[in-house]
């Protein structure tokens, strides 16, 4: 099963993103975490496919967290889609330099977007459109 790791501290947005991949990805498991410092054991025990995540959290840098993922699981694909209101060109670059693949301003996301994305993140990775865990060969 595909699963996914939703990292923000506004809970309405998590829930906001969480129905909106699940009710597009039915077979799609997402998880959950206020911060940083939550979100690391989880992905330390349960590696997700992709991790959708604000760039200001409390607990952590969310681009040193990216760092982390990236260097702490090199043989695990995991893909990291930073989210901020703070839309600014020296945020995009950190993130891309940190190894984020995709940096999103929450201002101009839609639900279409999110599932959009949801469903060429899930292509891209061999899965079904509906996130479920036979893989496409």
């Amino acid at each position: 099963m595909f699963r996914t790791m939703l990292v923000n501290d506004n809970r309405y947005f998590r829930k906001l993103v969480k129905d909106t991949l699940k009710s597009q990805f039915p077979a799609r498991d997402i998880v959950e975490a206020a911060d940083g410092v939550k979100a690391f054991p989880e992905i330390d025990s349960h590696p997700p496919h992709v991790i959708f995540m604000d760039i200001r959290l409390p607990g952590g840098n969310v681009l040193e967290l990216t760092r982390k993922i990236k260097s702490d699981f090199p043989d695990i694909d995991i893909m990291i889609i930073i989210l901020t209101i703070y839309d600014l060109p020296e945020y995009r670059e950190a993130a891309t330099r940190y190894g984020a693949e995709y940096f999103v301003s929450k201002s101009s996301i839609a639900t279409d977007e999110i599932s959009t994305l949801g469903k060429s993140i899930l292509l891209e990775k061999g899965f079904r459109e509906d996130g479920s865990d036979e893989q496409i060969l």
